[in-house]
């Protein structure tokens, strides 16, 4: 099994910048990619960036594209996600996620951390 842990989310005004952290502990030798999706209020989960646990191979939804940053410490066993230039309807719970190489699906998953952005 595999635990992520979260870190650093919190309240910014709009135009700001917060950072990301999910850590890996157990079986971190079973992960092959890493994403980060996020859940505003009354709205489904949505895709918003995956990287291989190499560190290469990063994609990003539309809506954060050039603004977030997806990268990996594999000496940390950590992940993280910068945001910048932060808008209101960036606020939403954000759950970091891994996979293996054979699962379509992501099986394991952080508890959220909460980000809000003011305007």
């Amino acid at each position: 099994q595999v635990q992520l842990i979260e870190s650093g989310g919190g309240l910014v005004q709009a135009g700001g910048s917060l950072r990301l952290s999910c850590a890996a502990s157990g079986r971190t030798g079973n992960i092959y990619r890493m994403g980060w999706f996020r859940q505003a209020p009354g709205k489904e989960r949505e895709f918003v960036a995956h990287i291989n646990w190499s560190g290469d191979s990063t994609y990003y939804a539309d809506s954060v594209k050039g603004r977030f940053t997806i990268s990996v410490d594999n000496a940390k066993n950590t992940a993280y996600l910068q945001m910048n230039s932060l808008k209101p309807e960036d606020t939403a719970v954000y759950y970091c996620a891994g996979r293996s190489s054979i699962s379509l699906t992501y099986p394991y998953w952080g508890q959220g951390a909460f980000v809000t952005v003011s305007s």
